[in-house]
């Protein structure tokens, strides 16, 4: 079934795993095992392995470091491409910008940054999550959001051809780019910041890094906000205010120090966090008519996806 793709992973060195555990793969820490993963070694290593899966009649699922997945218990048909270490490269483009590869964190993407006294992506330290999957939801914190450094990013589709987009064509707006509605995979990210005391670059992350850690449940595995910020109002509010911290449904909970995560508290199923999360939904829904609406990005079944 996947033979193209393994004969070409095989040509250009890529590690091959099959049924390998979803819940290796995701910040959830849960999720069942995926027919093949695959993680490319280059650009030109990805190139072949699309053309290969399109051959085999397959569209891969391409991941980061899956810190807004939701991988159900069944697992996954089909390939997962994982760009892992091999896509972590980050370089100094000159002109107080930055290009990253997509598999390289958010958090030493910031590094890199005060290293070259470089500031605009403090409130982004400690973001757990992978500079491609940061772009392509425009992941955010404390009022600042990846789409505001952006000057380009470098994609490829999924015939192997490769492209990129300006921020306008990407698209950024609240958790959201148009890379989320299209069959593009983000590969590079070139970031425009400025000039700055790096004393106080290294002070404003190291102020969010213990916000993070002293109001956020960092022990635990979860995926970060389990709902996005409905308008005029903040999810976890409205969960604290209708009496959800936490409350707990098998292994997963309401976490008790910030009720805006969801966190795998005791060997949480996927079934475990999705009855908790649709739990979430008709409460809030009835105590205060709002509907949340997940950020996490829900694979398989759900509700959410029907």
């Amino acid at each position: 079934m996947f033979d193209s793709i393994l004969s070409a992973a095989a040509q250009y060195g890529c590690k091959t795993e099959k049924n390998a555990p979803m819940s290796q793969y995701t910040t959830f820490r849960v999720g069942g095992p995926v027919e093949l993963l695959v993680e490319p070694n280059s650009v030109d290593a990805l190139v072949a392995l699309l053309k290969a899966a399109k051959n085999d009649g397959v569209k891969p699922l391409v991941i980061g470091k899956g810190s807004n997945l939701l991988v159900p218990d069944e697992g996954l048909k089909g390939v997962v491409f994982h760009m892992g270490d091999a896509f972590s490269d980050i370089t100094y483009a000159g002109n107080d910008m930055i290009k990253a590869q997509a598999g390289a964190t958010v958090i030493n993407l910031c590094r890199f940054a005060l290293e070259y006294s470089l500031s605009g992506l403090e409130f982004a330290y400690g973001i757990p999550g992978s500079v491609g999957g940061a772009v392509y939801m425009n992941a955010g914190a404390y009022g600042g959001e990846i789409g505001d450094s952006v000057v380009v990013v470098n994609h490829i589709d999924y015939d192997g051809n490769r492209g990129s987009w300006s921020p306008r064509q990407a698209g950024f707006s609240y958790r959201h780019s148009n890379y989320m509605d299209s069959d593009l995979i983000v590969t590079s990210v070139v970031v425009q910041l400025d000039k700055a005391n790096p004393e106080a670059i290294q002070m404003k992350m190291e102020n969010f890094m213990e916000r993070r850690r002293t109001k956020q449940p960092l022990e635990y595995g979860s995926a970060g906000s389990t709902f996005k910020r409905p308008e005029g109002y903040y999810a976890g509010a409205l969960i604290e205010q209708s009496g959800l911290k936490g409350k707990q449904i098998g292994g997963a909970q309401v976490s008790e120090k910030h009720a805006g995560f969801v966190i795998n508290k005791d060997n949480a199923t996927a079934k475990d966090v999705l009855d908790l999360m649709a739990f979430i939904r008709e409460t809030v829904q009835r105590e205060h008519g709002v509907t949340l609406e997940p950020e996490v990005r829900i694979l398989g079944d759900a509700p959410w996806n029907s």
